[in-house]
């Protein structure tokens, strides 16, 4: 008997596997026609290969022992999101505070700066102004309902 394979499906079963004391946390799932199943995670102090394949194995043996897809047609694949991956949760953006990101605006317009402060409703960032003796430094608020995505910039 095939069960509910929603996205709602799997991040209860998410939910079931990771204990609230973990860092770890769920930030999407994206499943395709295919059954290809795509589980996004983070943490707090950053996710590592074995806690995702520690994971995906528990995952994948429940979905088979309660036979989600009986002829087992379907593919799971659980990771961290790509650092080219937007920020969703207000749980990431906490995580990168002291990071530079770019901000692409619900007006399409872009801000970039260092992410200082989060809150429920708004992000800080600090940016500077002009060069050299004429630079400043200064900070803006950006309320979440104003933000499309927000992208971690890699300096290297």
């Amino acid at each position: 008997m095939i069960q509910d394979t929603s996205t709602q499906a799997i991040e209860a079963l998410v939910a079931k596997l990771l204990p609230p004391t973990e860092d770890v946390f769920l930030v999407s799932v994206r499943i395709k026609p295919t059954n290809n199943i795509k589980v996004f995670l983070d943490a707090d102090e950053g996710l590592n290969i074995d806690k995702c394949v520690k994971i995906n194995r528990a995952m994948y043996r429940t979905i088979e022992e309660e036979g989600w897809y009986p002829d087992g047609n379907f593919s799971l694949e659980v990771s961290s999101p790509g650092i080219d991956e937007p920020l969703q949760l207000i749980r990431q953006y906490k995580k990168n505070i002291g990071r530079n990101v770019e901000i692409t605006m619900v007006d399409e317009a872009k801000k970039e700066g260092k992410l200082v402060v989060v809150s429920e409703e708004t992000i800080t960032i600090e940016y500077t102004e002009g060069k050299n003796k004429k630079a400043l430094t200064l900070t803006t608020d950006i309320p979440f309902n104003q933000v499309k995505q927000t992208i971690v910039l890699i300096a290297f």
